[in-house]
């Protein structure tokens, strides 16, 4: 089904024609195209996760098949490497741009990858041979490195000498900067077209910054520091300045897109690669895999939460001043109310990659095909099981004027 669905990708899905916004109507090979609400932002947020990224693209896939077009992207780390490619290609080449770059980065970097057959006979065995398949390709990824992404330093580098900042690192990203050059045009993502946002942290301030393209021209260097990952990749200099992977501090950039003011009626895709469910772990293998779980998905969580309290004040505020007369409307109290109220109303569908059973705590550098396109293949049939909802498209009517959709919580 997987390698179905991906080679309809690379020949164009139908019903992919240039320019189709959010309101087309045409029919795709996965059904309808949605007619969306009058919502002044469509946002398409990426969280980090490494391999577990191709799961994003499928995502993007099924928005894609569908008509939506977001005006609006924001990644941090692989989130922030997907948002590069989709931005920087034009509507009808992006899913084909995604499927180039995930068939690239997950083959080994130097010696030729596994003959297909082979790797699909490994990956569709028993759960203990593929568990065990799995394992030794995330060995070679952090061995041999991945091809147009990552290589190790040779020599390696020691724990106490001293060197220039971008050589403080297990592993050397040039091969990236090479890739999204070849795959992006960077000319088009500084048009504006559609905004752009990834997430870093300033290694010397501790801070964290959002590059934007509506008021930074964004090099392919904006986009491998929100994925500098220490001590793994070095950290990215960018004027003057030295940035990590945005994931340190927070790795959802759902934040970023719901507080930016002035505020508008918004429809979020937040599509997360880290679940806060899952088994409670009975070996120390498992222990570390579910910390990382727990770890990067806890911040989707706080952050939702705390948006949705808050626009629940904002927009009872709202309310609460629309009944007051219009006589005491020029009291300080109410000037002030004004400016804190909003009556905008904000759509958050989650989609959430599941963890498989065979996958173990490498699966976030764990490059294999035949696992990638298992990843591309879930966020394609979650976005379309999404979509399919009744109504969960539709203007938030509640109190808050702020709702949340998850597949997966919803169905349970």
């Amino acid at each position: 089904m997987a390698q179905r669905n991906l080679k309809q990708a690379r020949l164009g899905a139908p019903g992919n024609e240039e320019g189709a916004g959010a309101g087309a109507t045409p029919a795709t090979a996965a059904g309808r195209r949605v007619q969306l609400p009058d919502y002044e932002t469509i946002a398409l947020t990426l969280q980090g996760g490494g391999a577990l990224g191709a799961y994003q693209a499928g995502v993007f896939q099924g928005l894609h098949e569908a008509g939506i077009e977001p005006n609006w992207l924001a990644g941090i780390s692989i989130g922030a490497l997907n948002t590069a490619i989709i931005a920087g290609n034009p509507p009808e080449q992006r899913v084909e741009r995604l499927l180039q770059f995930w068939e690239t980065i997950c083959q080994p970097a130097f010696g030729p990858p596994l003959p297909a057959f082979i790797e699909h006979a490994f990956f569709n065995s028993s759960d203990a041979v593929r568990k065990a398949f799995t394992a030794t390709q995330a060995i070679g990824a952090l061995v041999e490195g991945q091809k147009g992404f990552f290589v190790p330093r040779f020599p390696p580098p020691l724990p106490t000498v001293s060197g220039p900042p971008q050589a403080a690192s297990y592993y050397d990203t040039a091969p990236l900067k090479a890739t999204l050059e070849r795959l992006c045009d960077f000319d088009r993502i500084n048009s504006r077209e559609m905004r752009v946002s990834v997430g870093a942290v300033n290694c010397g301030t501790g801070n964290f910054a959002y590059f934007d393209n509506t008021h930074t021209a964004l090099r392919p260097e904006h986009f491998m520091a929100s994925g500098a990952l220490p001590p793994g990749f070095a950290a990215v200099e960018i004027d003057g300045q030295y940035y990590w992977d945005g994931g340190l501090m927070s790795n959802t950039p759902l934040y970023e897109v719901v507080q930016t003011t002035p505020r508008r009626d918004t429809l979020a895709f937040q599509v997360d690669l880290w679940s806060a469910i899952g088994p409670v772990p009975d070996n120390i293998t498992d222990v570390q895999g579910r910390m990382k779980d727990i770890q990067y998905s806890s911040r989707t969580r706080l952050v939702t939460d705390m948006l949705q309290r808050s626009q629940r004040f904002r927009h009872v505020l709202r309310e609460v001043l629309d009944r007051v007369s219009p006589d005491e409307r020029d009291d300080p109290w109410c000037r002030l109310a004004e400016d804190l109220s909003c009556s905008k109303r904000y759509n958050v569908i989650h989609l959430i990659y599941r963890q498989k059973e065979y996958e173990g705590h490498y699966k976030d550098f764990q490059f294999g095909l035949s696992t990638m396109r298992e990843h591309w293949q879930s966020g394609l049939d979650d976005i379309r099981h999404s979509l399919a909802q009744p109504d969960w498209l539709a203007m938030p009517d509640n109190d808050a004027g702020f709702v949340t959709h998850d597949i997966h919580r919803d169905s349970r």
